[in-house]
């Protein structure tokens, strides 16, 4: 049995202050955009995970989907599967990939072998495996809070808008990137700006890791700036980078970024 699994983008992203457990409450908005890993499952004599496309650090023997499958059988009779994995979302760029993988793994398994789990189910499994892995299972827009798993629903509504999504050849830190980080308690009434025409959100609508990555990987900075060069009606650093994307009113192709970093070029979002 096969599923897609999709990439999601942040539309702003807000650090509001640090926990006492180490993490820090946020306020961001996540969007599913049309760019897929290939997921199969096939019963099998033993388990093992088989990946392709491009490479998962450490050959992939403590993926996501691998710790979901053991999730859930340990709660279910799982037989033996092999589960092929086809990467096409870049890894580590704000995108939830992996958190992606994880979760549509988890509704392929369900409807494979019909364990008749609710979605409120499948959601709590998907806590348990990372903070956005939630997000996958109804993956539709929603206003994110806390430590990025508590979701509101929120009507953001991109079809109109062809999407240019860019990841540089740069590794970003997420630990750097939240050393570049000042929390502001306040934040910046992201739930009403976002209900707002897409032509304002440049000037009320923002990433503060964006600063910090900035002056460490100017590339990056780079990459936004040529999408504004380019036409685009919002442009944004999606997480904590390194993807950046724009939204553009007509459909465009920008060639002389595709030589330094991996372009996608998505028409209407939904």
């Amino acid at each position: 049995m096969v599923a897609f699994a999709n990439a999601k983008i942040n539309i702003g992203l807000q650090v509001l202050s640090r926990r006492e457990d180490g993490y820090h409450n946020l306020e961001t908005i996540f969007y599913p955009v049309n760019i897929y890993d290939v997921l199969e499952v096939v019963e099998a004599r033993d388990t093992r995970f088989i990946p392709s496309g491009i490479p998962i650090p450490s050959g992939g023997q403590d993926n996501l989907c691998l710790r979901a499958y053991r999730l859930l059988s340990e709660s279910h009779d799982l037989p033996p599967v092999h589960i092929y994995l086809h990467k096409t979302i870049p890894i580590g760029a704000g995108l939830g990939g992996g958190s992606a993988d994880a979760a549509f793994l988890l509704k392929l398994l369900n409807t494979m072998f019909a364990l008749g789990l609710s979605e409120s189910q499948l959601t709590g499994y998907a806590r348990q495996l990372g903070a956005d892995c939630p997000f996958f299972i109804r993956n539709t827009p929603v206003l994110a809070t806390g430590i990025g798993d508590v979701f509101e629903a929120v009507r953001v509504d991109l079809s109109e808008y062809h999407l240019v999504l860019v990841t540089p050849r740069v590794h970003v830190s997420t630990a750097a990137a939240y050393r570049g980080v000042t929390p502001d308690p306040k934040g910046r009434q992201l739930k009403t700006a976002i209900t707002h025409p897409v032509a304002t959100w440049r000037d009320t609508i923002v990433n503060d890791f964006e600063v910090g990555i900035f002056a460490l990987h100017p590339e990056i900075a780079a990459v936004k700036r040529k999408l504004y060069e380019n036409g685009a009606v919002f442009a944004s650093m999606s997480g904590s980078g390194s993807s950046v994307y724009g939204l553009f009113s007509k459909p465009v192709k920008i060639v002389d970024m595709e030589k330094d970093n991996q372009v996608f070029y998505v028409g209407g979002e939904r």
